[in-house]
């Protein structure tokens, strides 16, 4: 059983419930309709219906629906269920609240195998039903429903569900043709004798014609539908209700009857509005005289009326309607001259929308099966190549299912697959196969914006991806500075790295700022690589390559050329040191904290007095005492000026150095 827990609660709104049921709402001979055959208002229903479920909303939807019909065990297994099913008297109906295609197979074969007498119904979420109804092909359940309950619906299905149970349990068993899940409706109290047990087997034909169809329509919606038990052969029913129509008879004087049923006429009220229409009263004086000619006639008309309408909804498609309509001109006129024609064209109907209905859920399901391998197919990267291919089965898909939302899927996802390898190629630089790819995405639907956002996207992409190895460049290039790997190894130095951010993106941020810092360095190196009588050719072309001053690398050539003397003999370039004349002396500033402490001291400055007599590149090749004057003494000598050494006619570069001192004063 359910959790007791739950119990409370559930039958508090059970009793609201079927105080607000349809039998709840109706008079007295309304409320007979809702009792099973053979019991007046207020009787034991002659059947029990047992609830396979743990959900508290779910009986409560099912009492809704029951309205009174029978009454409800539930339970929260299926051995429990079989275990009340077994050796009872009543009629029994189990109902299956599933959830999944595994518990509805279980719970319907356990059934089938264990209590073969009991009539099956299950329910299932809408969004589960096909899975479901797939799982129980090859079960007997009489019917597959939508949860949340529908209550009328579902109403009058249980109503011929347990007329079905009741056929079983009493009646002898005998095969009925396949198909006819439904049996006869229950019949109303208080029926009068004469014309509702005349037309017995009329009726019997508009019910198994509106019931075939509501089944049909019960399944539209993605559920295949279930196949139909083997049926016992029905005693004569007594009167033929159907969902939504009214076989009430209500009591009155023959001419007040009448007189009701010419005003309703009168106002075109002829089925309508329920306890106040032409057939309710025409029906009723009927019943209360069989020989009133004014009340055969009154039902003659109406049934014209109605056939005419059950004309305009074949005409439009609009089965249920026809079907209803169909049990009210049965209602009218048992022996109706076209109620047989009227029976088989509703017939023939909802058994061509069954097999088209059929025939599209085949076509779906073949349509998702090759979506299916689609998707398989681009997830495992095999995209064009062979019948195999996501390709192969997109086109099997145009061909057989074009208009298939699963095709317009797989078409979506395919052209998708197909640009992010145009993607991949393309930031590759790998042009053909980028046209490839593109070309495949256009044939598979691929539309303009698309291919437009996906050009923005590259672009980016590049954009994205060049400023990224432009990063890694600018990174590398910096640490081969410090380690002063300027231009060697060739492939690994900080010249290489730069050159390769100028190859692939010359506006990178930076890199003017790198390649001056770069020039600066190899400026430097050739001025010591002259000073040591090396060559500085490399040093100097590489650095005119990223952007060094070309004044700067015309000194080094002068100092070059003046280190190296008229007659061909190496000579160092300080030979030429005597020769410089100071025209501009700076004195330094004595530093405060020497001057303070009475400090004295000297340094040795080493400098190079270039072509125009400006002195470069000065430092210090010892200081005494160390720390105190070095920053005095480099001051001082950067703002001398030399007059320029002539060599041959021409200026050029003399390193020299100087000792300079200082004194405190006395």
């Amino acid at each position: 059983m359910l959790p007791k827990r739950g119990f409370p609660s559930f039958w508090e709104r059970m009793q609201v419930a079927n105080s607000a049921s349809p039998a709840g709402k109706t008079h007295e001979s309304e409320a007979a309709t809702l009792t099973p055959p053979g019991h007046g208002a207020g009787a034991q229903p002659n059947a029990d219906i047992t609830a396979l479920t743990d959900s508290d909303d779910f009986l409560l939807e099912l009492a809704q629906a029951l309205g009174g019909l029978a009454a409800l065990r539930p339970v929260d297994s299926i051995e429990a269920a079989i275990e009340g099913l077994a050796g009872k008297r009543r009629a029994q109906l189990l109902v299956v609240d599933a959830r999944d295609a595994n518990t509805a197979f279980e719970a319907v074969k356990a059934a089938a195998t264990r209590a073969p007498h009991v009539v099956v119904l299950v329910f299932a979420p809408e969004a589960a039903q096909a899975a479901i109804a797939a799982a129980l092909r090859g079960l007997a359940v009489f019917a597959l429903l939508p949860t949340p309950i529908d209550a009328r619906g579902a109403h009058a299905l249980l109503e011929r569900a347990l007329t079905e149970a009741a056929a079983r349990k009493d009646a002898d068993h005998s095969t009925a043709a396949a198909g006819d899940a439904l049996a006869a409706p229950l019949a109303p109290q208080g029926a009068r004798p004469g014309p509702r047990l005349a037309a017995a087997a009329a009726a019997v034909l508009v019910a198994l014609a509106a019931g075939a169809y509501w089944m049909v329509a019960a399944n539209r919606d993605g559920a295949s539908p279930a196949p139909a038990p083997a049926r016992a052969a029905l005693p004569e029913p007594a009167a033929t209700p159907s969902p939504g129509v009214d076989l009430s008879i209500v009591d009155g004087k023959v001419d007040d009857l009448l007189e009701k049923a010419r005003a309703a006429m009168r106002a075109r009220h002829y089925t309508d509005p329920v306890g106040d229409n032409a057939l309710l009263y025409y029906r009723s004086a009927a019943a209360a005289d069989p020989a009133s000619g004014e009340a055969k006639d009154g039902l003659q008309r109406v049934a014209g009326v109605l056939g005419d309408r059950f004309e305009e909804a074949m005409t439009g498609a609009h089965l249920n309607e026809a079907a209803l309509t169909l049990t009210q001109i049965k209602a009218a006129v048992p022996n109706y001259d076209r109620l047989a024609s009227y029976s088989q064209q509703l017939a023939t109907a909802a058994a061509a929308r069954q097999r088209a209905d059929l025939a599209r859920r085949q076509a779906d399901a073949d349509a998702e099966r090759l979506a299916g391998l689609v998707a398989d197919r681009i997830r495992g990267g095999k995209l064009v190549d062979g019948d195999d291919s996501a390709k192969a089965y997109v086109e099997q898909l145009q061909k057989s299912a074009a208009a298939n939302a699963a095709t317009a899927r797989a078409l979506h996802d395919f052209a998708a697959a197909c640009l992010h390898k145009a993607r991949d190629a393309a930031l590759a630089n790998d042009k053909a196969g980028e046209d490839r790819w593109i070309g495949e995405a256009r044939r598979a639907g691929s539309t303009a914006a698309e291919l437009t956002a996906f050009q923005r996207d590259v672009a980016g992409a590049r954009i994205k991806a060049a400023q990224a190895d432009g990063d890694r460049l600018a990174q590398l290039a910096r640490q081969r500075m410090r380690d002063g790997s300027l231009t060697a190894p060739a492939k690994d130095s900080a010249a290489y790295y730069l050159g390769a951010i100028r190859a692939s993106d010359a506006g990178y941020p930076g890199l003017a700022s790198m390649s001056h810092d770069l020039a600066e360095k190899l400026i430097a190196r050739a001025r010591a690589a002259v000073s040591a009588g090396k060559s500085a050719d490399d040093d100097l072309a590489a650095a005119k390559v990223f952007g060094a001053d070309p004044q700067e690398i015309l000194a080094v050539r002068q100092q070059k050329a003046a280190a190296k003397p008229a007659d061909g003999s190496s000579a160092p370039p300080s030979s030429f040191a005597a020769r410089l004349k100071l025209v501009r002396a700076v004195q330094p500033i004595y530093p405060d904290r020497a001057l303070e402490r009475r400090i004295g001291g000297t340094v040795i400055v080493k400098f190079t007095v270039d072509a125009r007599g400006y002195t470069r590149d000065v430092g210090v090749v010892k200081a005494t005492p160390p720390g105190m004057f070095e920053h005095a003494a480099i001051d001082a000598v950067r703002q001398w000026r030399y007059a320029p050494v002539l060599v041959d006619g021409k200026a050029v570069a003399v390193p020299a150095d100087i000792l300079v001192r200082f004194k405190p004063p006395k």
